[in-house]
């Protein structure tokens, strides 16, 4: 009875409780929850969903793909070394337009870490083959020294950019180390934070592992990875190879020979016989035998076409598209030297297009360097358009210029301005811009106002008013 008596009682306690729960509903809520990838640092592209990047797979594999071609293919290999010895055989110079400050760029430029002059067609080559290239910069806060770094472009896991300009990169994300650690670089931009919104302030701030450079080339607007110079030839320069190979194979084929001798009237078993007694002749033996047997040396007709012409076809596809002239590559044609420079000219237009890219990369660097050294010592951030930031970066000319005819041309043009401003048909500056435009062609820049401005000034110091006669006298 007492166990009966419980069992009521458990059920009457049921039953009072689910009526409490009839008259008090109780909401229940199902668990849920989103991963938040910190990488991602809450931004969204604004471009919206479009791929403009390779797969990081796509990436990876084009960057091995390159070096390989470099390190083993002829044709790969002129295709990156031709234009880094045009722009760098000569070398480089960096100049600051503040002597004051040129100091520091010497500094810079000889200092045994960053080793400029060794290191810098490392670079050059690198950002070729890689199509982008990464530095992490080192500033001693006591006298603003900067070194660079080195982060090899497979090791880039993520480049993240401004929200509200996809064309500009912040920051730089590696891929996790083993013990699942990832740097976090913040892409230096020569001015102050506040060139960006508040948003873009507060993403930057989260890379903490060190500021960096970051270039790419032939990558787009919209794209946050560059591409590899050898990319689109590589399958191509890979073929040529192939058929190189494949017609070496076919020149030692042609070389080889076989014994054919021929048994006039011999029945099988007698074919036989003389097999197991014949010998190949050594050279300069002697060989006798009677009209029944011939013998003849055969060597193989395979029938095919010369491949002098296809070697070519391939050749020039891949120099065509790396705009490279055949004649710079063994293949000389009916090239003579008046078509020879007039082929090379749109070569060096896309050499002088990586030139300026180079030229803007080394501004960069310098001006980094100049910033660097101005906050050490004032303890204030310059702003962007400081003329103090002002660096250039000196090419020597690419290729010895025939300066006869510009040389020509010059003397030709200083007299007709002369003629026509004395006449009252042409302006000073017009005049000097005139005359500007042909010493360019021989390597030497004129800024027609500067240029007017300090003959003003020379005449208005010279007794005569005559700036020559007063050069004379100095």
């Amino acid at each position: 009875m007492g166990l009966i008596q419980g069992l009521i009682d458990i059920l009457r306690r049921s039953r009072s409780s689910e009526g409490a729960s009839d008259e008090k509903t109780v909401a229940l809520r199902e668990a849920a929850g989103a991963t938040i990838d910190d990488e991602e640092d809450g931004w969204r592209r604004l471009s919206g969903d479009a791929q403009r990047d390779l797969s990081p797979l796509s990436q990876a594999r084009m960057q091995e793909t390159a070096v390989y071609l470099w390190d083993g293919n002829l044709l790969a290999n002129r295709i990156v070394e031709l234009p880094l010895a045009y722009l760098l055989a000569g070398g480089v110079k960096l100049r600051s337009e503040d002597s004051g400050l040129q100091p520091a760029i010497d500094r810079f430029w000889s200092d045994p870490i960053n080793s400029m002059d060794l290191k810098l067609p490392k670079k050059v080559r690198e950002l070729a083959l890689y199509g982008e290239q990464c530095w992490p910069a080192f500033v001693n806060e006591v006298d603003g020294h900067v070194r660079l770094g080195y982060l090899d472009p497979s090791l880039i896991a993520t480049v993240v950019v401004d929200p509200d300009n996809p064309e500009q990169a912040i920051g730089i994300v590696t891929v996790k180390d083993k013990r699942g650690a990832a740097r976090r670089y913040r892409v230096i931009v020569n001015g102050p934070e506040d060139v960006f919104t508040e948003r873009t302030r507060e993403i930057r701030a989260s890379f903490t592992d060190g500021d960096c450079f970051f270039f790419t080339v032939n990558d787009l607007s919209n794209g946050r990875r560059g591409r590899s110079d050898l990319r689109a030839p590589a399958d191509w320069v890979d073929a040529y190879d192939q058929f190189l190979f494949g017609e070496l194979d076919r020149a030692n084929f042609l070389r080889a020979f076989v014994w054919d001798v021929e048994l006039t009237g011999a029945d099988a078993d007698k074919v036989k016989q003389r097999s197991k007694e014949i010998q190949a002749p050594r050279p300069g033996s002697v060989r006798v035998h009677n009209e029944s047997e011939k013998w003849s040396a055969v060597s193989p007709n395979l029938q095919a076409a010369d491949s002098g012409e296809a070697a070519r076809l391939f050749r020039n596809h891949a120099l065509g598209g790396a705009t490279i002239p055949e004649h710079w590559f063994g293949g000389g044609g009916d090239v003579n030297r008046a078509t020879g420079e007039s082929m090379g000219e749109p070569t060096f237009k896309i050499f002088s297009m990586r030139q300026r890219t180079l030229k803007h990369i080394l501004e960069c660097v310098g001006r980094y360097v100049i910033r660097q050294k101005i906050i050490a010592e004032t303890a204030a951030e310059p702003e962007w358009d400081d003329p103090r930031l002002k660096v250039e970066a000196v090419f020597p000319e690419m290729t010895a210029r025939d300066t006869t005819k510009y040389a020509a041309a010059l003397q030709q043009a200083v007299v007709a301005v002369a003629l026509a401003v004395d006449k009252k048909l042409l302006t000073l500056d017009k005049a000097l811009a005139l005359i500007a435009a042909i010493a360019g062609r021989l390597g030497v820049d004129i800024d027609p106002a500067r240029e007017l401005a300090a003959v003003a000034e020379k005449a208005a110091e010279s007794d005569a008013g005559d700036v020559y006669t007063t050069a004379s006298r100095a």
